[in-house]
């Protein structure tokens, strides 16, 4: 078995000093200026913008890279580009890799049987490439509301070859109550009914690391503290991925209760309030059409604002 990529994950998060990952969901009309490179008007190819989220992609990376610990990249920018975007998607995150970042894969799979398994031949190399080949995410995330069928061939993998997976608790959008917080028959919410079966599938994956973390994570996401706190001690060996910050409207202090007393347990993704930074005026004033320079100190603001989360 490789490598535990909740120990991998921990250890960047300590190096780093943040729990802090940038999320890459680019959106071609907001991308700078200098990397549009089409003129007002003009008919634009899915080729041409692949490149444009290439290019764009690849300079974020390398800024954030000393930074934070790890980028999420969402396929959804890729995928409707069709080969020339997927292409890029696993650029990114040979690029990623290449940079020491913990790439996650925000695919949102799920499926039952055979669909499952092949989902995660291809998105987590499960007994298709050579496990070390970089460019492959280290972990992805999935639709946890299949039960295990959709989710165990996901797992198998994660365990072999060292990645992980982040299964969807509860989700920040503004819908999800009207399923995910259904009060069960025995006085829990449905998303806490997740919550119990993740902390099986966590417990009896056979990849807990040194850290006391196993390689099935969450993605939660609720607003609620006393939830967030339910959620915590429902899945006590499960690294959390949440979302929400900056653009989604979270503060830090609203992340706290996803996190264990030590410090340990979550990390934080802010996507949009960063790489589109150069749209805000306060960067603006400062660093005028440097794009790169404002997403930099977006991001440093980012880490800066999570610190206290994880300060002992």
């Amino acid at each position: 078995m490789a490598d535990c990529f909740a120990d991998r994950l921990i250890d960047a998060i300590t190096v780093r000093k943040s729990p802090a990952v940038v999320g890459l969901d680019p959106v071609y009309d907001r991308l700078p200026r200098s990397l549009q490179g089409l003129a007002s008007g003009q008919e634009l190819s899915t080729n041409a913008t692949a490149e444009a989220f290439l290019e764009f992609g690849r300079r974020v990376i390398r800024i954030v890279s000393p930074l934070v610990p790890a980028v999420k990249i969402n396929i959804a920018y890729f995928e409707c580009l069709g080969v020339p975007g997927l292409q890029a998607y696993f650029d990114l995150v040979k690029e990623a890799s290449e940079q020491d970042l913990i790439v996650i894969g925000d695919v949102k799979r799920g499926d039952v049987g055979h669909t499952a398994e092949m989902y995660a031949q291809g998105h987590l190399a499960a007994g298709v490439r050579d496990p070390s080949d970089r460019a492959f995410p280290d972990a992805v995330t999935l639709n946890g509301y299949f039960g295990l069928d959709g989710v165990k061939p996901f797992i198998e993998a994660a365990r072999i070859q060292g990645r992980g997976v982040f299964v969807l608790v509860r989700t920040s959008n503004d819908s999800a109550a009207t399923i995910q917080d259904i009060t069960t028959e025995d006085g829990r919410k449905m998303h806490e009914v997740v919550a119990s079966l993740v902390a099986r599938w966590a417990t009896d994956s056979n990849t807990s690391g040194r850290h006391g973390y196993t390689s099935v994570g969450a993605v939660v996401a609720t607003r609620d503290s006393e939830d967030a706190v339910r959620l915590r001690a429902a899945m006590p060996y499960s690294l959390f991925l949440v979302p929400g910050y900056g653009a989604q409207g979270g503060c830090a202090e609203d992340f706290r209760p996803y996190f264990k007393a030590d410090g340990t347990g979550a990390i934080v993704a802010a996507g949009r309030s960063i790489i589109f930074a150069h749209e805000k005026p306060q960067y603006q004033a400062k660093f005028g059409e440097d794009w790169e320079k404002c997403v930099e100190q977006a991001c440093r603001d980012f880490v800066a604002d999570l610190a206290p989360l994880i300060s002992a």
